[in-house]
């Protein structure tokens, strides 16, 4: 039986400290004891301490050693640990937890509330790189702290990705419905945060941030955060007449009047286009000139509106996968540039007299008024050639000023 007061005279004071610390650490690693652990730059005090201990003659030098097997026997033939050394450091200091024991406890926790999402996911490839990455990453473990707070969001994560894709549904009924209540994904949520990143998983988009973006990864899985904000504006969609919103379609193409379509119209209905080419533009003015001018014999229009909204990029997105190849023009200016960065980025698009030399030859023909470009400079991904030229001629000329170029296009 470990003898506490003999034992405190003998390791309990200020001096030797620093030895049952790093005896305590060795036990918490669960490395042997079979060793001498070395103080570098001891005290005088410290090193009476041990001489005082181990009944042994100075040493030359600052650094101070200790065998502790000849410490575990000096306690043992002492009386005051029978039991040795590790006895005796669990009686000054408290118990020692093995924290290689607990490390494999908290693997096997993880791996437990990680098993309904694994079920989930198997048999489906596209999710299978996402829940490693989710592993790896250690989200979960940052967004909900231990496993037991992790295995209730997990379930629910899993019978989410077992819902997805959706078909047109809004996010807070869909959350109602698989998670069992109504504001278990809005943002911020951890819930919320998983599954966003398993909709993008299965959807393919890129990266990014922002509500805009969050709606249009919903919105690729069937999801609507909000269903009738968000809007495309069309002329020339042929439509289809397995919905009603492809009838509406091909019923404006043959009147030649522009379509404005919702995000709810774009998830829910099936609006199949056969049409080899898409444009697609930036500004209103551009549709609103065409469909006067052209009217039913305008070719196929998509408008961006500025930067382009969830329910213009699902749509591009759709027109792609029915096969129609996509053009895109925008202004020559720098905030042009960066929707373009933006469209080029996010779809397969390619430029609609939308590169160097289109400009050259706008900005030699087009009446010289209008503006000097403003802003900072932005470097267009699809030419690295466009933004060097328009800085070198510093004119912004916006599509208003070649509407009769793109309107030729739009003819044919």
């Amino acid at each position: 039986m470990t003898d506490e007061d003999r034992l405190r005279r003998l390791l309990g004071s200020e001096d030797l400290a620093w030895l049952v610390l790093r005896v305590r650490q060795r036990m918490e690693r669960g490395t042997p004891l079979d060793t001498s652990v070395m103080l570098p730059d001891a005290t005088d005090s410290q090193r009476s301490a041990v001489q005082r201990l181990l009944g042994r003659r100075p040493v030359p030098g600052r650094a101070l050693t200790v065998s502790l097997p000849a410490l575990d026997r000096l306690l043992r033939d002492s009386g005051a640990s029978p039991d040795g050394l590790p006895a005796a450091i669990i009686a000054l200091t408290g118990e020692v937890i093995d924290r290689r024991v607990v490390a494999a406890e908290q693997v096997h926790a993880w791996r437990l509330a990680f098993g309904p999402l694994r079920e989930a996911v198997a048999g489906r490839p596209e999710l299978t790189e996402w829940l490693g990455e989710l592993d790896r990453s250690g989200l979960v473990r940052r967004l909900t702290g231990t496993p037991p707070a992790a295995v209730p969001v997990l379930a629910d994560l899993a019978a989410v990705v077992r819902e997805l894709p959706a078909r047109g549904e809004l996010l807070g009924g869909f959350a109602a419905r698989v998670a069992g209540r109504a504001h278990a994904l809005d943002d911020g949520r951890p819930l919320a945060t998983l599954a966003l990143s398993a909709a993008r998983a299965l959807s393919g988009l890129a990266s990014g941030s922002g509500a805009e973006w969050r709606r249009e990864v919903w919105a690729s899985v069937g999801i609507l955060r909000d269903e009738l904000s968000a809007t495309v504006l069309t002329l020339g969609l042929p439509g289809t007449r397995t919905s009603a919103t492809g009838r509406a379609l091909g019923a404006l193409r043959e009147d030649g009047q522009p379509a404005v379509l919702t995000l709810r119209q774009l998830v829910r209905d099936e609006i199949l286009v056969q049409a080899p080419y898409v444009f697609v533009c930036e500004n209103p003015i551009l549709v609103s000139t065409a469909a006067d001018r052209l009217g039913p014999g305008c070719a196929p229009l998509v408008c961006s509106n500025g930067q382009p909204s969830a329910a213009v990029l699902h749509l591009l997105r759709r027109l792609t996968a029915d096969g129609a190849q996509l053009v895109y023009h925008g202004d020559f200016d720098w905030g042009g540039l960066r929707i373009g960065n933006v469209i080029f980025d996010r779809v397969p698009a390619r430029p609609w007299r939308f590169r160097a030399a289109d400009y050259a030859a706008a900005a030699g023909t087009v009446p010289r008024r209008g503006h000097a470009l403003r802003g900072t400079p932005v470097a267009a991904t699809w030419d690295p050639q466009l933004a060097q030229t328009m800085a070198k001629t510093d004119r912004a000329i916006e599509e208003e000023q070649v509407l009769d170029h793109l309107l030729s296009d739009l003819a044919q």
